[in-house]
């Protein structure tokens, strides 16, 4: 299994056929996934890239890496799997909110 690159900065605008374009650079391309938002569909600035072999992915991360699309600058590295990357607000605990139990109703008086 070839590395997964990580891509950031890209334009809101971009294709993942723009982002293979780029890509195929270095070498070939084996898959774009571009992040959307779930609810609005609008691309949200990253994706990643999985190219056909390891070395054709390192020549794509040294290569690519500060280089310019759209006016922005990117940001390419090797991919961290999910397990590997820090967690945000997750975890244990119920939160705020709810139920006030001592006075039977909600929020604070």
């Amino acid at each position: 299994m070839a590395k997964r690159i990580y891509v950031g900065g890209l334009p809101y605008s971009v294709t993942e056929t723009d982002v293979a374009n780029l890509f195929s650079a270095a070498g070939g391309v084996k898959e774009v996934t571009l992040v959307t938002d779930k609810y609005t569909g609008q691309a949200r600035g990253f994706g990643f890239v999985e190219m056909n072999s390891d070395g054709e992915a390192d020549q794509a991360i040294a290569t690519l890496n500060g280089a310019q699309m759209g006016g922005r600058t990117l940001t390419v590295n090797e991919a961290r799997p999910r397990d590997d990357r820090p967690r945000g607000f997750g975890g244990g605990g119920s939160g705020g909110g709810g139920r006030d139990r001592d006075r039977g109703g909600f929020g604070r008086y």
